[in-house]
């Protein structure tokens, strides 16, 4: 049963890769044809230059590529630390801290990304003396935090009252239950979706180009107005985010499976 149960799940991967890749061969065709109905003359040959300098180092597109996931990764830990702290107070029995949880919440998604960004860069920013970067992390950070604490919250409540009784009983405190017993089985639980909003994190990054932060959707646009080569680069940089949201994905994927493997077994273990 356990080996039936594998093979499905292999051809269903291997299905959505092929739809997957049959869909993008699909869509550039399209574009392409679109393209040359326009007359549009293709310099694909152009492109190397802007991802490997003649010297070896590292061309614009992969520069700011670099910018983009060092951006993601601070966003991502920044955003981890607001979530597991939102959740934690959401399920306190601090009315205040319950309070500012909502408040939080609602503020952060019910207002556009893009909003808020202006608004932490021109407002906020200039009264702490805060710089384009730690002013694009904190947002990209309140924004991600705020989804992601609910995936954490669910994770918490997902545990089985049983391990809090048993826990309490041996005389462990509230926060060391939470510390030693409840947090690390709620962390291993949605590390498979946290890791998903990573995916988001990565494209929602390409908006702090707005306050001129050269990532890799502000080098694009850079190329672009200096080579007119449209086409070209926003492929090659629609192929770079890709490259960058499909490893997450697979990694995703890859953990979910770990996560959901111990459970076949219990369930099969013929």
């Amino acid at each position: 049963m356990v080996y039936s149960s594998i093979c499905a799940t292999i051809r269903h991967h291997w299905l959505a890769i092929i739809a997957y890749l049959l869909t993008m061969i699909a869509l550039a065709f399209v574009i392409w044809q679109g393209a040359e109905n326009m007359g549009y003359n293709w310099q694909w040959f152009r492109i190397p230059r802007y991802l490997l300098l003649p010297d070896g180092r590292p061309g614009p597109l992969v520069q700011g590529a670099a910018i983009t996931l060092w951006i993601s990764a601070l966003s991502f830990v920044g955003a981890t630390v607001l979530a597991l702290t939102t959740a934690l107070l959401r399920l306190s029995n601090s009315i205040v801290g319950q309070i500012l949880a909502r408040a939080y919440l609602e503020l952060i998604r019910n207002t556009p990304l893009l909003v808020q960004i202006f608004f932490i860069y021109f407002v906020i920013a200039p009264m702490i003396d805060l710089g384009r970067m730690p002013a694009a992390i904190l947002s990209l950070s309140l924004f991600e935090g705020a989804y992601a604490s609910e995936i954490i919250r669910a994770g918490i409540l997902g545990i089985p009252k049983g391990q809090w009784e048993g826990a309490l009983s041996l005389g462990l405190s509230k926060a060391a239950v939470y510390r030693q017993v409840i947090l690390p089985q709620a962390l291993r639980r949605v590390l498979p979706p946290l890791v998903s909003q990573g995916v988001s994190l990565i494209k929602d990054s390409a908006l702090v180009s707005t306050i001129a932060i050269f990532d890799l959707t502000m080098r694009g646009q850079a190329i672009v107005a200096e080579t007119f080569l449209s086409f070209e680069i926003w492929f090659t940089v629609a192929a770079i985010y890709l490259l960058l949201t499909t490893s997450l994905s697979l990694l995703s994927t890859k953990l979910d499976q770990q996560h959901q493997q111990p459970c076949k077994e219990t369930i099969c273990p013929d």
